[in-house]
């Protein structure tokens, strides 16, 4: 084989993930998302984390050269319950090792003053007091994202040894991961995604912790002494009585995924029992910070 053919089918943002999961289910070695109305990259490029921002993605799947390009694109859509099949585009991408320059784009990442993030093929750095090993992977959370980081140093300030900690839509679980290496006696993880949640309990498994993974809804019974929730500002709001309910009095709070210009509206649907400020900014992306107040 010679290379490699790259289909590429731009969608609305809501319909990327079914598309992304249909064209693994139809073989895809890799599947990358962009913004569709960005020029097309090449799939060698530093890879993103999968936070689909934009109206419209590129959902680009690789496939081995000899395979029909339109009968994929039909048979994703039809698998995706789309209404028919999206505009695509093909392009040939020459042979190359994929795992092995994929893997070089990626090193260890300083996350906070304690955390380090290390991918499985890397070792720790000299001084790394604390390793999270977490691999790039399918969900949402190698502590490359500003979002991931803002939290992971709040977690690094925040966690004192023995809380009870919460992680709302934990993604590769890097949080609750990391709150139990730093001393927590008790991490859960929620998340509406069963992949996420698989991902989760392998990456705890690999660290050695025993955080405990759920797919929604939170256990009814859990309260928390700290709860974190990286995922974007409308969800936010709209979980708020869940994780206010979740919450010990006098516990903190810590919200991700909101863009500076979304702070206010998302702290208002935590008033009264809880006063949210802006604690930490990186870029554009803000994390919200705030205790629940005392009856």
């Amino acid at each position: 084989m010679s290379g490699w053919l790259a289909l590429s089918l731009s969608v609305e943002a809501s319909q990327a993930e079914a598309l992304s999961d249909a064209l693994q289910i139809l073989g895809a070695i890799s599947v990358d998302l962009g913004d569709a109305a960005a020029e097309a990259t090449a799939l060698d490029d530093t890879p993103q984390e999968p936070f689909p921002l934009w109206p419209r993605l590129r959902v680009t799947g690789l496939f081995p050269e000899s395979a029909d390009a339109g009968a994929i694109a039909a048979e994703a859509a039809r698998l995706a319950s789309l209404a028919d099949v999206p505009p695509f585009e093909v392009r040939l991408v020459a042979e190359r090792d994929w795992v092995r320059e994929t893997q070089s784009q990626f090193g260890p990442l300083h996350a906070s003053p304690r955390l380090w993030v290390v991918p499985s093929w890397c070792e720790p750095p000299d001084g790394a007091v604390i390793s999270l090993r977490i691999d790039p992977g399918v969900a949402f959370g190698t502590g490359s994202h500003p979002t991931t980081r803002l939290c992971l140093a709040w977690l690094d300030a925040t966690v004192r040894g023995g809380e009870h900690v919460l992680d709302f839509g934990c993604g590769s679980g890097i949080l609750a991961i990391a709150a139990m290496k730093l001393g927590a006696a008790r991490a859960v993880g929620v998340d509406i995604d069963p992949l996420a949640v698989a991902t989760s309990r392998e990456n705890a498994r690999q660290n050695g912790v025993a955080a405990e993974f759920h797919a929604c809804p939170l256990p009814a019974d859990f309260q928390a002494d700290i709860v974190v929730a990286n995922i974007l500002a409308n969800p936010l709001i709209l979980a708020a009585p869940v994780l206010v309910r979740a919450l010990k009095p006098g516990g903190r709070l810590a919200l991700a995924g909101v863009l500076s210009g979304q702070a206010r509206e998302v702290a208002d649907a935590y008033r009264p029992a809880l006063e949210l400020a802006i604690g930490a900014q990186e870029d554009e992306w803000v994390l919200l910070t705030g205790r629940k107040r005392l009856p």
